[in-house]
C-alpha cells in the first residue's frame, strides 16, 4: 500500500527557539497593532513529535486594527490568504523562505501563520488543546502515536487530518468544560 508522505519528526527543542525569532521579528513590526504572538499545534508542546511545520497565531484586540496588520506582514514577506482564511482566524502564506524578512537573510523553518482575534474560537481551542496537552503528557504519547499511525497508512494530508479529528474533539471537549 502507498503511504502518504507525511513525516512525524521527533520534538527538537530548536522548534520553540525557532518561534521565538519568529515572534522577535513580527513583534518588531506589529507591536502596537498585537496582543500577543503564540506558538500552538504541535510543535509547541514539549516531547511531542510533529511535522516540520510551526502553527503560530497573532492575537489581535479587533479587526479595526486588521488592515494595518496586514500592511505590516506584507513588509515581512506574507501575503494574506483569504481562501484559508474564516472568522476569527485570517490565514496567511509566505513569499518565500525567508519570511519574515529580519534583514540578515536567515531563512526559516516551514509555518503556518494566522491572525486571530482575541474572542476568536478558533484561538480558544488552539490555546485550550496545546495547554491541555502540555499538561497531560500521558496524552502526548497517545497523540503523536496516532499521528504516527496515520502518516504510515493514510495517502494523503487530508486523509490524515481527518484522522486526527476525533481524538483532538475529544481533548477539546475535556479541555474547554
Amino acid at each position: 500500500m502507498t503511504h502518504s508522505s507525511i513525516e512525524v519528526s521527533k520534538f527538537d527543542e530548536r522548534w520553540a527557539e525557532t518561534f521565538q525569532s519568529i515572534k522577535q521579528v513580527l513583534s518588531k513590526t506589529l507591536s502596537d497593532l498585537i496582543i500577543d504572538i503564540e506558538h500552538v499545534g504541535s510543535t509547541s508542546v514539549q516531547g511531542l513529535g510533529a511535522k516540520l511545520i510551526l502553527d503560530i497565531d497573532i492575537v489581535i484586540e479587533n479587526y479595526d486594527v486588521f488592515p494595518n496588520v496586514i500592511k505590516g506582514l506584507e513588509n515581512n514577506g506574507y501575503f494574506h490568504q483569504e481562501e484559508w482564511s474564516f472568522e476569527g482566524r485570517e490565514a496567511f502564506g509566505r513569499k518565500d523562505t525567508y519570511s519574515p524578512w529580519d534583514g540578515y537573510g536567515t531563512q526559516w523553518m516551514e509555518h503556518h501563520l494566522y491572525v486571530c482575534n482575541k474572542d476568536s474560537k478558533e484561538l480558544a481551542r488552539h490555546l485550550a488543546f496545546r495547554d491541555y496537552l502540555r499538561n497531560n503528557p500521558q496524552t502526548v504519547i497517545e497523540y503523536e502515536n496516532l499521528k504516527r499511525d496515520l502518516a504510515n497508512t493514510v495517502k494523503d494530508r487530508t486523509t490524515y487530518t481527518l484522522g486526527k479529528t476525533e481524538f483532538i474533539n475529544k481533548i477539546l471537549k475535556k479541555a474547554m468544560d
